[in-house]
């Protein structure tokens, strides 16, 4: 195959990278500036920072050629060809219709939108027969579950926040007192999940009770330093009344700090674990070009990584407020309290659902956690309007990616 044919394939892993930022990573950062725990401007920086050390310093370097195992590869082994082209068609279409979701500010799954795109091509060229419908089957599945999970897992974090610390006549007292422990979760949750699934493939052989103590331990540590921090604050007894205002303000701020340190959690794990599905295409499209052979699995340039990690910062800088304000003020109102219980509810989520092989995307689990927030204020503090639209773009994103991947792909085999 010639040069000029990796070239286009780099030009649109750029263009997908560039949506993936827009969209998926603007989920991280949209509950802390709803809440205004972040500007924008800050919130972009820091997500930047996150989901570029994620991509390039921890991303997958190795990735499944078929990507996620959605297609038979060999189908593909007499003519290596067609599957390159096929990866082109499902790199430009899956960037295609996360670009459309993004100028409709829906928040829709990257992944999925690239296993939508993988299996149109596969039916197309091979039949419906190479296409595994099991793993079909059971994102759709997921469409369900992830949404269900974080929901519930926020309601639960939010109600205990507001009975425990919201709800109190001294609530900055309050939440001193509980702030440690949620420390404690945040902090043994985020470790788990670092060795599970932000650094999944660095720490593949760790033992369960090896993680558990070292998560252990690093909550413990966080705990010890946040009861040492709140030791110097002064907790004024028979606070009169019209100071509750500056109470809670003090008490958002606790919240801030824990939502912010969250939400930099899971921009870095989008980073270390998505990033393959902007270069991933193009790692199979060189390694055919050089062996004009099918590979299981190939190796990621680290020019590759930091192609795709720059094109996710740039997404996320220029057109990721779209999402970020879908997601962060148009579901329900966000407070850092909020906030944090939806942020930290997707991450246990993810976390659980990852050990147990459910394979759920963070997109609908985040969704679903704010909506969760939502119900615990109250069924009337939710936009069921906006919560339809973006069910709706769930379940089109397979599809729709499909379908648009079949027309570019008899496409590109007629041009090429």
């Amino acid at each position: 195959m010639p040069l000029w044919f990796i070239i286009v394939a780099v030009i649109f892993s750029m263009y997908s990278a560039w949506n993936i930022g827009a969209n998926d990573v603007a989920n991280a950062m949209g509950t802390s500036v709803g809440s205004r725990a972040l500007t924008l401007k800050r919130a972009v920086i820091l997500a930047g920072i996150c989901e570029f050390c994620g991509a390039v310093l921890v991303g997958s370097h190795v990735t499944d050629t078929i990507r996620k195992g959605i297609v038979d590869p060999m189908t593909f082994v007499a003519n290596p060809e067609k599957l390159a082209l096929g990866m082109l068609a499902a790199l430009i279409c899956s960037a295609i219709f996360l670009n459309l979701s993004t100028v409709l500010g829906m928040p829709v799954s990257t992944t999925h939108a690239i296993v939508g795109a993988v299996a149109g091509f596969g039916v197309i060229e091979a039949g419906p027969h190479a296409i595994y419908w099991s793993k079909i089957v059971s994102i759709i599945v997921s469409w369900m579950v992830a949404p269900l999970f974080g929901a519930i897992m926020a309601f639960c974090v939010f109600k205990y926040i507001s009975r425990k610390i919201l709800s109190k006549p001294k609530p900055f007292e309050r939440a001193v007192h509980h702030a440690p422990y949620l420390i404690f979760a945040v902090a043994f949750t985020l470790c788990l999940s670092i060795i599970y699934k932000g650094l999944s493939h660095l720490f593949s052989d760790v033992p369960l009770v090896t993680a558990l103590l070292i998560s252990l331990l690093l909550g413990t540590l966080a705990f010890m330093a946040t009861r040492c921090f709140f030791r110097t604050y002064t907790i004024k007894n028979g606070i009169p009344d019209e100071y509750l205002t500056l109470e809670y303000r003090r008490v958002e701020k606790i919240f801030a700090f824990m939502q912010i340190i969250t939400a930099c959690y899971v921009a870095f794990a989008h980073g270390a674990n998505d990033v393959a599905n902007a270069v991933g295409p193009v790692a199979a499209i060189v390694s055919i070009v050089k062996t004009n052979t099918v590979a299981m699995q190939v190796e990621v340039p680290i020019g590759i990584l930091l192609l795709g990690g720059i094109g996710i910062v740039l997404g996320l800088a220029t057109f990721g407020y779209r999402v970020i304000e879908t997601i962060g003020k148009k579901i329900t109102e966000i407070t850092p309290s909020r906030g944090f219980a939806a942020e930290f509810a997707t991450a246990t989520t993810v976390l659980i659902c990852s050990k147990m092989g459910l394979p759920i995307s963070t997109t609908h689990t985040l969704v679903g956690s704010v909506i969760g927030v939502g119900f615990a204020r109250g069924i009337a503090a939710l936009d069921f309007g906006v919560v339809r639209k973006i069910v709706s773009s769930w379940f089109i994103t397979i599809p729709l990616s499909a379908g648009l991947t079949m027309v570019v792909f008899k496409l590109l085999v007629f041009i090429y």
